[in-house]
């Protein structure tokens, strides 16, 4: 895409005023997007801080900024304190500057400050919240009743994370703005709801979906003896509908003991976690929230001439009216698309987008009671559709609506045609459509699904199409997508067996990898007492003894001398760290999950007080949690690439397998919802009474919230919108596959389902050239984002006249990019002339544009540096990275070493085995210059040095 469309060029010129913009998969949303906020600040007397542009992850706000670099006047420099940030990022900037007496404002005597810290990691916050609740249990015998009702008292910090993101915060005698109606629900909405599903069907003639429901009221459950009868709830023999009575009956109740027990478990962890000089993201957006309520001055310093929100359907509703009380002006300008709204789990409000006019108006008008704090005009409201999808074929885009009229279950109806009014079809840009749309299944299908991509690598009739041209598919043109994350481990053991060249990229369970059973041993052998042997007998088994000689071991403490002596080692070194990192050192763990179990461990430690015996329970009870960190595992070249549906928003894939297509897994079952649960229709709701009926103290369960449960209709419209961001990811192919029972999405989608038989050849794979040198580096509470470029100093180029310009340069790497890719480029100028030269010459795997991490720990944290490669060129034994430099100078080489130097240490980590340079190709002269790399302790003295943004 080198220009806008008409619709694109429509919202990048249209600068002023309220948009509501559809960007539906694939239509260039950040292309657009970026382009208008470089037509904003080009305007006269507009500067980058008078934009704030939100975006939802920290990798899409550096992008952001990279594509406005690359399109405007601004360089990287003079964008790295830009407000281009996360709504979390930009709370946690309020709060830095004006956020001390926030606070003050629920009546909480504690304050935020500068050393405030943000818990991201959701292993460190269970471990602080366990302290909470059992320190709240011994303080509150009032509500022993309601703490004895919880199967797990981790699903209050769930509860309370929802309520904050609808904006419902308690105060220490109420609750903040009269946020306490919203927890009584939505009686006319549930009625609403409730008569859907008591309509009798068939035209009457048969009983309504909540009866026949109702037919297991009582069913495997225990209620207290002033329970209705199940005769009273579904009516008559004989009857239809349940009688209409029954909504009032369990809709309303006294819930006041049940609002009073979570609002003093709510408050109170407001104060526990400012005690302990911590917040988390759910309350660092509720301090800031209202912080902007209650102080006027603070949020007309705090306000933006411009506002824009990318990803909006994945905004929460307190993001959105943070938005709008940052909004100086009318000029507000949301981009999403509803049918990629698939994170209701971090509280995603779909309706923020589906329901824009209505949200905006109530919101202002509750935001502006009692003072005027959304002054600007509400209309007109610009709404505008990019129809052009640039990714995928039209074949699989017509395809692809057919996944959001598709039934979850054989009982759900679905009212299609309101659904397809809404869809704004794509139009795809494709040159070529050959696309081939299929289903397979069997019993086996992790066989199935290799045997399929084998069938399809170098097969013309999957031809995939580059630069306009269609050539055979590769395993890594092939992308396996799943539901859920066992399926994806499940296939990729299966594809260990046969050698198949398979990459899991997402979230592991990361307590359960090896290097953290090792260390978990190591903690428990050095913690001493009862739990020692446990330790001992897993790293013996390592070692390769039987278990007859374990157990004569532990019985006479005969340990090898060599396990004793680095037992000793382990017992003299000062920290955890240290612990962890020679633990990894001796068993040879060296890789990206090494590397973020150890800063998961180091946060937790430092965020804490545990002890060592601390830590040895937080990885015993992550195993038995299976709780998981994003850690890209890729596994080299020419790999197939499995992922979870979650993961891959805003990728895509030349072929893509919708896999695990199966009843039970997708959508998935069973599951229940918590003891304590909140609804905006039936608002806060008790599953389970802690109760003393006839004598007999028992858990029981409540009548009424089983039947609420029946009175909805199950909702599996995310399952549908995953279903169809599934397969928009794929730009030439898409295939589905099952196991032995297919779900109702597959038997619902125009495609003929072939049962195959699997058959699946042994893979001989030669050593992949490249590695990964990518990791996904697990977030921390230290600085965040840096780019290499802000350690430099770029007042080297001031004196410079015979500069070319950063056009020519662009110009120049877009060539290297180009011709490396294999396009048909023909050099115009001298220095593409060296580059192709260049790049000829390299005998090796060239690999352009890649993107690196170096995670380094500093005197503030952990922080992150990342950047783009312009070339990485590999070879057997050797890695050399070549960044282009167009200069006609010297004047900024010993700045650039230290862009080199960035490079240069991921590399090395990235490939342990081979030698690593680092140059820079000054394309005017032709010549090579090989750079003596910065240390890390050099790196991390320039990043200490350096004011750096959150």
């Amino acid at each position: 895409m080198t220009s806008p469309n008409p619709e694109q060029r429509r919202l990048i010129e249209g600068t002023e005023g309220i948009h509501l913009v559809d960007a539906g998969a694939g239509t260039g949303k950040t292309f657009t997007v970026t382009r208008r906020y470089a037509n904003i600040v080009a305007q006269e007397g507009v500067e980058p801080d008078d934009v704030l542009l939100i975006t939802f992850t920290r990798n899409a706000a550096g992008e952001m900024k990279e594509r406005i670099v690359a399109n405007g006047e601004y360089d990287l420099r003079a964008l790295n304190d830009a407000p281009i940030q996360t709504f979390h990022s930009l709370c946690h900037d309020l709060l830095d500057e004006h956020g001390f007496d926030a606070p003050s404002y629920l009546g909480i005597d504690d304050s935020i400050t500068g050393s405030t810290r943000i818990i991201e990691d959701e292993t460190i916050e269970r471990e602080a919240f366990t302290s909470f609740i059992d320190r709240f249990a011994d303080e509150h015998d009032e509500h022993a009743g309601f703490l004895r009702s919880l199967s797990d008292p981790m699903e209050l910090l769930d509860v309370l994370s929802d309520l904050a993101s609808k904006g419902v915060f308690p105060t220490k005698d109420g609750w903040y703005r009269n946020s306490k109606e919203a927890l009584a629900g939505d009686y006319d909405a549930f009625k609403r709801a409730f008569d859907a599903v008591n309509e009798p069907r068939n035209g009457g003639s048969r009983q309504s979906t909540l009866r026949s429901d109702l037919a297991r009221y009582g069913s495997d459950k225990c209620y207290l003896p002033s329970a209705p009868e199940k005769a009273d709830i579904r009516g008559e023999r004989g009857s239809k509908a349940v009688p209409e009575g029954v909504a009032e009956r369990v809709f309303h109740e006294d819930r006041e003991e049940l609002i009073g027990f979570v609002h003093d478990v709510y408050f109170e962890y407001l104060e526990f976690a400012l005690g302990r000089n911590y917040l988390n993201f759910s309350f660092l957006q509720l301090f800031a929230f209202v912080l902007c309520c209650e102080d006027d001055a603070v949020r007309e310093s705090a306000s933006f001439e411009y506002v824009m929100i990318d990803e909006f359907q994945d905004s929460s509703e307190i993001q959105f009216k943070i938005a709008l009380l940052l909004s100086g002006t009318p000029n507000l300008c949301v981009v999403g698309d509803w049918k990629q709204s698939i994170y209701s789990f971090q509280y995603a409000a779909v309706e923020n987008i589906t329901e824009f006019e209505s949200r905006l108006n109530r919101f202002a008008a509750e935001l502006n009671e009692g003072a005027d704090r959304v002054s600007f005009p509400l209309s007109p409201i610009t709404r505008i559709e990019l129809e052009r999808n640039y990714r995928s074929t039209q074949s699989i885009l017509d395809f692809s609506e057919h996944a959001l009229v598709a039934p979850g279950s054989g009982r759900e109806s679905i009212d299609g045609k309101s659904i397809r009014d809404r869809i704004v079809s794509l139009v795809s840009n494709a040159s070529h459509d050959r696309s081939r749309i299929e289903a397979f299944q069997h019993p086996d299908e992790h066989e199935a699904v290799l045997s399929r991509i084998q069938s399809i690598v170098g097969n013309d009739e999957y031809a995939v199409e580059e630069d306009g041209e269609l050539r055979p598919p590769t395993y890594d043109d092939v992308a396996v997508l799943t539901r859920t994350r066992e399926y994806g481990r499940e296939l990729l053991s299966v594809a260990d067996a046969y050698e198949f060249p398979m990459a899991y990229e997402g979230g592991i369970e990361l307590f359960r990898t090896d290097a953290a059973k090792l260390v978990l041993a190591w903690l428990r052998i050095l913690e001493g007492g009862s739990d020692a042997d446990r330790g001992w007998a897993v790293v013996l088994e390592r070692a390769g003894y039987t278990l007859d000689e374990i157990r004569h071991v532990l019985e006479h403490d005969r340990y090898p001398d060599e396990m004793r002596s680095f037992r000793e080692a382990l017992a003299d070194l000062e920290t955890h760290g240290a612990v962890m990192r020679r633990v990894f050192d001796r068993y040879g763990h060296r890789e990206s999950t090494a590397d973020a179990l150890l800063t998961a461990l180091q946060s937790v430690h430092t965020s804490t007080t545990m002890t060592r015996g601390d830590l040895t329970r937080l990885i015993t009870r992550g195993i038995e949690n299976g709780d998981t960190k994003e850690v890209s595992a890729p596994a080299g070249t020419d790999s197939v690439t499995v992922q979870t549906i979650h993961s891959v928003k805003g990728l895509e894939h030349p072929i893509v397998i919708v896999a695990n297509m199966n009843d039970g897994a997708f959508p998935p079952s069973g599951g229940h919802d918590g003891t304590v649960t909140y609804s905006e229709t039936t608002g806060l709701r008790l599953r389970k009474t802690y109760a003393e009926a006839h004598g007999v103290p028992h858990v029981y369960d409540d009548w009424r919230t089983d039947v609420l449960r029946r009175c909805q209709p199950t909702d599996y419209d995310e399952e549908r919108r995953l279903l169809y961001v599934a397969m928009t990811r794929a730009r030439d192919h898409l295939l589905f596959s099952a196991g032995e029972d297919p779900n109702t999405f597959l038997e619902a989608l125009p495609v003929d389902v072939e049962t195959v038989e699997p058959s699946v050849s042994d893979v001989e794979r030669t050593e992949a050239s490249g590695a990964a040198f990518e990791p996904s580096v697990p977030a921390t509470a230290g600085p965040e984002g840096l780019s290499p470029h802000s350690l430099m100093d770029d007042s080297v180029h001031e004196e410079v006249t015979t500069g070319r310009g950063m056009a020519f340069g662009s110009r120049v790497h877009e060539f290297a990019e180009a011709y490396a890719l294999g396009e048909n480029v023909t050099p115009e100028n001298d220095d593409e002339r060296n580059v192709k030269a260049l790049l000829d010459s390299l005998s090796g795997d060239v690999h352009v544009e890649e993107r690196a991490y170096l995670p380094l720990e500093t005197a503030d944290g952990r922080t992150t540096l990342s950047g783009i490669v312009d070339l990485v060129h590999v070879t057997a034994d050797a890695v050399e990275v070549i960044d282009l430099k167009t200069d006609r100078g010297r004047h900024a080489q010993d700045e650039y070493r230290t862009q080199l130097s960035v490079y240069y240490h991921v590399l090395a980590a990235s490939f342990p085995d081979r030698r690593v340079t680092a140059s820079m190709f000054y394309t005017a002269d032709d010549e090579i210059v090989t750079v003596e790399p910065r240390s890390m302790a050099e790196l991390r003295e320039l990043v200490e040095s350096t004011s750096t943004p959150d």
